[in-house]
């Protein structure tokens, strides 16, 4: 049976796991290590774990600090905080001089639910991916998590990863072969007609929408774009000669993300339809995390309907 597991939980387990192996890992975290789970390398660790407070921008410059005199940085808050409070840190202090620090977001999304608007943050993958030299990451599972904090662990460099408040199915170990490799998409389900790039908690949506189309003779592709930057172009332009369509989904807006980086790709190099599921250009609200999700169509019906109308505008 498929694990059910929080993309933050896995984080969290997989980075105390690892510790030993990586003795120049530093953790810190601005007083939310219950939230970002990163209380299991604390407890295993705690000389090697630094709780900084409510002060983002001062964790990511001591984290920059203590990368530049050879440690391994993972720092960690709220999306919203980790990538909006502390973003001039990120850019000048991590990404300028080209740190082996990580920037881990966690409740990231519609999904953090009831904490509203001002704690959802759908902007992270844009203004991330935005910064020069910033790796942008966004598991869809736990064992895709696990295997991508090993990858960063490996990965020299600044980078940005999302993690999820919600638990969520596991579909990636259910794939025969799957390998996980750092800015390398990989194809969970083939198809002819139409393809579907999903990131997180959409890539499970994504696989339900297309078992949902089958019925109907309707043939998906669907790919797990686990790292939007670098993005796998070559996977991207293959699905785009082969199927005629893109549908990119995304729990975050539209603006320069996921969908913007497909868009992009696709424009230059073969240009087919593509149309970008997601948030529109809107702030969330307050309210239980699934019915959030439906509220603005982040759910596999969502999806379906994207496909529909992809679909229309082949050529």
């Amino acid at each position: 049976m498929s694990e059910t597991i929080a993309t933050r939980v896995a984080y969290g387990q997989a980075l105390a796991a690892l510790a030993d192996e990586y003795p120049q890992l530093v953790v810190l975290d601005a007083d939310l290590s219950g939230s970002t789970q990163s209380h299991f390398f604390a407890k295993a660790h705690p000389e090697r774990f630094y709780n900084m407070g409510i002060a983002e921008a001062n964790m990511t410059s001591v984290a920059a600090g203590l990368a530049a005199c050879g440690k391994m940085a993972f720092t960690n808050s709220f999306a919203m905080f980790a990538t909006g409070r502390a973003w001039e840190q990120v850019r000048n202090s991590v990404a300028y001089p080209g740190l082996n620090v990580k920037i881990v977001g966690s409740h990231g999304g519609l999904s953090v639910g009831e904490d509203g608007a001002t704690h959802q943050c759908i902007e992270d993958y844009a203004i991330m991916r935005a910064i020069p030299g910033m790796m942008v990451v966004s598991p869809c599972d736990g064992p895709e998590m696990r295997l991508a904090v090993k990858a960063l662990l490996d990965y020299e460099g600044p980078a940005y990863m999302r993690l999820g408040r919600l638990a969520v199915e596991s579909v990636t170990d259910e794939i025969p072969g799957y390998s996980f490799q750092l800015g390398k998409g990989v194809t969970l389900r083939d198809g002819s007609d139409v393809t579907v790039i999903a990131t997180g908690m959409m890539v499970q949506m994504a696989v339900k929408a297309a078992e949902q189309l089958a019925g109907e003779g309707i043939s998906v592709r669907v790919i797990d774009m686990h790292t939007i930057k670098p993005l796998d172009e070559e996977l991207v332009i293959k699905a785009a000669r082969e199927t005629g369509a893109i549908v990119t989904s995304e729990e975050a807006t539209i603006v320069g993300g996921l969908g913007s980086a497909v868009a992009e790709c696709v424009a230059e190099h073969f240009p087919v339809p593509v149309l970008r599921h997601g948030v529109n250009d809107e702030f969330g609200r307050s309210g239980k995390a699934q019915d959030v999700l439906k509220a603005y169509g982040l759910t596999p019906e969502g999806i379906v309907e994207k496909v529909r109308q992809a679909l229309k505008r082949k050529p």
